[in-house]
């Protein structure tokens, strides 16, 4: 089936249907439910507290005032801003046991009942995370980050799970299990804004969205490197803004993500009509990454406008997929980037990386644009491999600038063409010229 064709002009589309909620002018300060501020009594009840009678209400800002607040898992309802005003930090619990009841939930792309993210909304309308307050999540490798060597026989059991469509409501994990959650995580929700904080050593994931429609994510500071946390991951969602962010991850910067093999078709919702626009990503895979979850199928992204890389950022555009995961990636969009420095490549698209040609199903990559890119460094400007029974489809460098080449690239079943494209300070026209 042939990709619809669109082009830069969908981005008034996409924008015209996202709009962040707008709130009553109403304050519920959690201290007036019997928070403090010496960032070591727990202040988990009077946050929920403070949550529920805000929603009752009709809705408002439940305020974090200056000052340390511990708490566990927060769960918003429909209504609320959770508002961390400035000099104030929100410090979480690094106690699994206060992650509990377990909640629905993903873990790398397969449904779960797990621990509960440590900010989480299911079915809600309404719902927001605002700012210019510190979020701290307390990760360090004698807590959360330490699972990562902890978690592989769990994950292998809740993979072939999803493998043999065994009901997530047995597929319970929790305590006495090691599968971490992300931080942020609004899940099946509408009407999403999440702005203005500043998010540090986070367990997991940083923000994750799961299956929401119309999502704004503006102006935060991401600042957590630990073991696999990925600044922004969308997964199964629609109508999505990113803008303002200043990422710096412990691996892709921002990354759309659809579910994961057989329990990614189950659900099959992808994830699309997507802006990116106005971040700076400095570390430490991909700065932009469609995959490598993206079963459910990932279309019309649209990135521009933002500043990229560091002596310690891989990719500038990762594509990751195989006949493991399978999925479709279309219509992606890339305009007016200024990259700096990257340890590999400026695109990276290898369907034979990680686990290779094993699978069942066929990944799908097509009408891929990079237009007026600048990069000073790089080691490659490709490696793209596609499959014989499924070649990438339709890569094209528009009006692209790369200053300090150091390798050349790999171009295999790949259909790449190139307009008004410099390498080295040379002219190149043909995929030849980049091999």
């Amino acid at each position: 089936m042939p990709a619809a064709t669109i082009g830069w002009e969908y981005v008034d589309r996409v924008l015209a249907a996202v709009r962040p909620p707008v709130f009553p002018d109403r304050d519920f300060p959690i201290t007036a439910y019997g928070a403090f501020g010496d960032g070591r009594t727990d202040a988990t009840k009077a946050i929920r507290a403070a949550v529920e009678e805000c929603s009752t209400a009709g809705g408002g800002r439940v305020v974090v005032p200056p000052g340390t607040f511990l708490t566990g898992a927060v769960q918003l309802r429909s209504g609320v801003n959770l508002h961390v005003a400035e000099g104030a930090t929100l410090l979480f619990s690094t106690d699994p046991a206060d992650y509990l009841p377990v909640v629905r939930t993903r873990y790398e792309g397969v449904e779960v009942l797990n621990y509960s993210p440590m900010i989480y909304a299911n079915g809600c309308t309404g719902i927001a995370v605002t700012g210019s307050g510190t979020l701290d999540g307390g990760a360090g490798w004698d807590s959360w980050w330490g699972w990562f060597h902890r978690c592989d026989d769990d994950f292998a059991k809740l993979r072939q799970q999803g493998a043999d469509g065994v009901p997530v409501a047995e597929r319970v994990y929790g305590a006495g299990h090691h599968l971490r959650s992300s931080f942020i995580q609004p899940y099946d929700c509408d009407d999403v804004l999440i702005e203005g904080v500043t998010i540090v050593r986070s367990p997991f994931w940083q923000v994750h969205p799961v299956l929401c429609r119309n999502v704004t994510v503006q102006d935060l500071v991401i600042d957590s490197e630990g073991p696999n946390n990925d600044g922004v991951d969308l997964e199964s969602c629609h109508s999505v803004v990113i803008r303002g962010c200043d990422i710096t991850a412990g691996d892709d910067c921002v990354v759309i993500k659809s579910g994961r093999e057989n329990d990614g078709l189950r659900v099959n919702v992808p994830s699309e009509d997507i802006l990116i626009e106005n971040c700076t990503l400095t570390v430490k895979y991909g700065a932009i990454t469609v995959g490598s979850d993206m079963t459910g199928g990932a279309r019309n992204i649209f990135v521009r406008d933002c500043t990229i890389g560091s002596d310690r950022l891989y990719f500038g555009l990762y594509l990751k997929t195989n006949s493991i995961r399978g999925g479709f990636a279309e219509n992606i969009y890339l305009k007016n980037l200024t990259i700096s420095n990257l340890t590999k490549e400026v695109v990276q698209c290898n369907f034979h990386r990680g686990e290779g040609d094993t699978g069942p199903l066929t990944p799908l990559v097509r009408n891929v644009e990079l237009r007026n890119i600048t990069v000073e460094r790089a080691r490659n400007v490709l490696h793209v491999r596609g499959y014989e029974r499924s070649p990438v489809q339709d890569l094209r460098l528009v009006d692209c600038t790369f200053t300090t080449i150091e390798a050349a690239s790999t171009i295999e079943y790949a259909d790449v063409t190139l307009h008004n494209v410099t390498v080295n300070g040379r002219p190149v026209s043909t995929p030849d010229d980049l091999r």
